[in-house]
């Protein structure tokens, strides 16, 4: 766009939303959504769109059709000649409303709309700032204030690990270009959308109207403030997280010193979740000298709330410092005024003792307990998402848990867990193995050890016996004493429950 600030561009306007209705009906027409660029493009030129590199999309459409030219348009920038889409497009009330501009017969869109896949196959469309469609925060490479992303692998991460049961109420704290929004309207029945920057409520607007979904309610402000001491069934934020000397870039910077704007975020997130309601978000924390990060975590969960904290990522504070400066394009600028801010970075970290910076996500459960429950923990191995469903059934089995001593879990009955394999691990030719691992394919994909109790134990569960049946009947097997056996075994079985290897059976 010749260099025009984005945020300086006029939006199209939300308020008709028989525009938005028939340049919805149009761009399906056209198969302009995800399966159909995928089609259009092929796999290598359409994985190359998330990386924010375009030259192969931009190869892959240079024939004819209607949907080359709507990629050309309304995902990659191009200049598309009048004709080219007279037949396809209400482009008179396009033009009226904003979403396209027209310079001697040449269109060209004044927004990114990117095709987007529900969960259950909806034809979604996101809504972004232009150039910022294709990678999200992958590197950008934008300086501009108050611009507005759109897809990207944590608003997807996100969606992913929400949980989606139906609720009544749903807030979307810091809301940008409204994905998180529009994945909460399809169980929630009111949904309130936030962001401090007013720019990003009118994305969010065009995001849910071209997505066909229902309208939200629309608050601008910073974290919890345009709410006041409303409550919710499920909040979701995907926030400025980034760890950064001062707040350039609104984006992406928290504005509050180190990870103070998650800190605070998660800790005022509990007064506003109704009883058995969940928060869901996205955070940046320190890694401190003298401190564990474990124990920083823990002391952000809001009194009430059970927590599951997972560490996905760690990087040391230069990588950290080079990911973002490079995402806002800086390494691309003189060389000292790079290094001049890349030494703000370093500046900034060892001033608060920082040596690394990880990422990772963490929920909230509201719960009325006595003791709840808080774990933190590290897992930086591939997942399957979606992932509601098993931090759902996370929470259950934590609940499970508080409430069952160990007598309580020797009485109980449990099953193994669907798509879980025993492996076993030793040296070749060995009569023993040296240990056995229980492995999950889905889900979180964990691995843990067993011993040969541990393993005999987890494969006879099938629901049908008493955990105390079950270790008295090996205990018979090795001759080992049952009652020893019924003492030890318990803290095992808890382990095996907590990670979702054993699940309780409802007798």
């Amino acid at each position: 766009m010749g260099g025009v600030s984005n945020a300086s561009l006029p939006l199209p306007s939300a308020d008709r939303a028989d525009v938005a209705a028939s340049l919805r009906r149009a761009l399906l027409g056209a198969d302009f959504t995800a399966d159909g660029l995928l089609e259009l493009l092929g796999a290598s030129a359409y994985a190359a769109l998330a990386r924010s590199e375009t030259v192969p999309a931009l190869r892959a459409t240079r024939g004819d059709g209607a949907l080359a030219a709507l990629v050309r348009l309304f995902l990659l920038q191009e200049t598309v000649p009048h004709a080219r889409v007279a037949d396809v497009l209400p482009l008179d009330a396009l033009l009226e409303s904003g979403w396209l501009v027209e310079r001697d017969g040449e269109l060209r869109a004044t927004v990114d709309v990117r095709p987007y896949g529900g969960p259950n196959g909806e034809d979604w469309f996101i809504v972004s700032d232009l150039g910022c469609a294709v990678g999200g925060a992958g590197g950008i490479g934008s300086h501009d204030e108050g611009v507005v992303l759109g897809v990207g692998g944590a608003s997807t991460t996100l969606a992913g690990i929400t949980v989606r049961t139906a609720v009544d109420s749903a807030l979307d704290l810091g809301t940008g270009s409204g994905i998180q929004a529009l994945h909460a309207a399809q169980h929630a029945t009111r949904v309130t959308a936030t962001d401090l920057n007013p720019r990003a409520l009118e994305f969010t607007r065009l995001t849910l109207a071209l997505s066909g979904a229902p309208e939200a309610d629309l608050r601008e402000g910073s974290l919890f403030e345009p709410v006041g001491e409303e409550t919710y069934d499920l909040i979701v934020s995907n926030p400025p997280f980034v760890i950064s000397p001062g707040a350039r870039l609104t984006y992406r910077d928290g504005g509050m010193g180190g990870d103070d704007l998650c800190r605070t975020l998660v800790q005022e997130a509990g007064a506003r979740l109704n009883e058995g309601g969940y928060a869901h978000f996205l955070a940046n924390w320190q890694h401190v000298d003298g401190e564990e990060w474990q124990d920083r975590l823990r002391s952000w969960v809001p009194r009430g709330c059970d927590a599951w904290i997972v560490q996905r990522e760690v990087q040391d504070i230069t990588q950290y410092a080079e990911l973002w400066l490079r995402d806002a394009g800086d390494h691309r600028e003189d060389p000292t005024r790079y290094a001049a801010r890349y030494e703000a970075w370093l500046d900034e970290f060892e001033a608060r003792g920082t040596r690394a910076v990880g990422f990772g996500w963490i929920t909230l459960r509201k719960t009325g307990a006595a003791e709840p429950s808080i774990t933190v923990e590290e897992w930086p191995h591939p997942v399957e998402q979606p992932l509601g469903e098993t931090v759902r059934e996370f929470f259950d089995r934590q609940e499970y848990l508080r409430t069952h001593d160990d007598a309580a879990l020797l009485a109980a009955h449990f099953k193994l867990a669907d798509e879980v394999v025993q492996e076993q691990v030793g040296l070749p030719g060995a009569e023993d193995p040296e240990h056995v691992v229980l492995r999950q394919h889905r889900g979180m994909r964990r691995a843990t050890k067993v011993d040969t109790v541990g393993a005999g134990f987890a494969g006879v569960c099938d629901g049908s016996l008493s955990a105390g049946r079950i270790l008295d009947a090996i205990a018979q097997l090795v001759g080992e004493d049952p009652v020893l056996l019924r003492d030890r075994t318990p803290a095992q079985i808890r382990l095996l429950v907590e990670q979702g290897f054993l699940l309780p059976v409802q007798g």
